[in-house]
């Protein structure tokens, strides 16, 4: 049997002529970089996500860089993140001079341990970038709370998780801004690269939107200096044709993931499974853990099965950022996840043969 990581082609075919239609009536239109497709994706957007304004950006990496901007984040300042998560979290603040701080994970979550952020607070802290990883938001009172104290600028790394909740909030919602990606793989995917950046400020808003488009306004009139972060047409017209099967999308890998949960215990298996700290985990991955990792990697893959490793190095020991100074064994939960996640297929489209067949893989592997 063969079980793919993703299958796009499965979730296109079942809504293919909203999506034909969304794209040729950008064709028709002939507007391809901003316009009124983006700005409606922009308002289902925030609305979707309980904030009051949406910016398009190019992607969701962008996303974190123009908010970044916003705050005039630069040179000698200092923004504490986790080194568990995809580069762009800490690229972003490196991109603009500023330092990474690190704070480990949690070993439940692979969310920030959120204990640990107040120590790490100093006088060139400017801001706060939690990750929602999986699918799952980070413990955002704690977060919060620390930001409040120390005046900080607080930016929901949510590229994983829209539409996740916790506490009667949506991802987005709770800090200054958030960011969210549109990258084919997501669970509210694009055709392209795509990202948009949520806020309640109207004047964050503004900053972010005039920043996007080279800091002009009105146009050929620059007060500021920004970059070229537009969303385009085509990417903003695919992610609104599919917002309203998303929830649906959602339940089902929820299922999914109970169902993986069920089967993972009846076999017995010996294999850590993730666990459900918040009222709606997306699941944009589900993550497995294992002692011996690579080698159930090579078997599922012997298997037909697709997995993914997120993320083999963790950010502080990336090469680029040794300037840094981190040594092994200074964030060990971080270094324990690289090498024992592994992610398993949890697409909406996944059918409980193929489930078993997934648990029936390992449960081979470990015996």
């Amino acid at each position: 049997m063969n079980v793919p990581l993703l299958d796009l082609k499965a979730q296109y075919a079942s809504i293919k002529p909203e999506i034909d239609a969304a794209v040729a009536e950008v064709l028709e239109s002939q507007r391809f970089i901003l316009g009124p497709k983006v700005e409606e994706c922009e308002k289902a957007i925030a609305k979707y996500s309980n904030c009051s304004y949406g910016i398009g950006v190019s992607s969701g990496s962008d996303a974190l860089i123009v908010c970044l901007m916003a705050e005039g984040i630069q040179q000698g300042d200092e923004v504490i993140t986790t080194p568990y998560s995809f580069f762009a979290t800490a690229g972003a603040i490196a991109r603009l001079g500023a330092t990474p701080i690190f704070v480990d994970i949690d070993p439940v979550t692979f969310n920030m341990d959120t204990s640990q952020i107040a120590a790490k607070v100093t006088p060139r802290t400017r801001a706060l970038i939690p990750v929602y990883l999986y699918g799952q938001m980070a413990d955002m009172d704690t977060v919060m709370q620390v930001a409040k104290e120390h005046r900080l600028i607080v930016i929901e790394d949510a590229a994983q998780a829209i539409g996740a909740e916790d506490k009667g909030h949506r991802a987005g919602s709770i800090g200054d801004y958030g960011c969210f990606s549109f990258f084919p793989s997501k669970n509210l995917g694009g055709v392209g690269d795509g990202g948009m950046v949520v806020t309640n400020d109207s004047q964050k808003a503004a900053k972010v939107r005039c920043l996007r488009g080279h800091g002009a306004e009105p146009k050929y009139y620059h007060r500021i200096i920004g970059g070229n972060f537009r969303l385009d047409a085509l990417q903003a017209a695919v992610v609104s044709a599919k917002l309203p099967h998303l929830d649906e999308w959602t339940a089902a890998r929820q299922h999914n993931a109970k169902r993986y949960d069920r089967l993972f215990r009846e076999s017995g298996v010996p294999v850590g499974l993730p666990e459900v700290r918040s009222d709606r985990h997306i699941f944009n991955q589900y993550v497995i853990r294992t002692s011996k990792r690579n080698e159930l990697h090579a078997h599922l893959k012997k298997k037909g099965i697709g997995t993914e490793v997120y993320y083999p190095v963790p950010l502080h020991l990336q090469e680029c950022f040794a300037y840094l100074g981190c040594k092994p064994g200074m964030f060990p939960e971080s270094e324990r996840a690289a090498v024992e996640t592994l992610a398993l297929p949890i697409q909406p489209e996944l059918t409980e043969a193929q489930a078993r067949y997934v648990v029936d893989s390992v449960r081979e592997f470990c015996h």
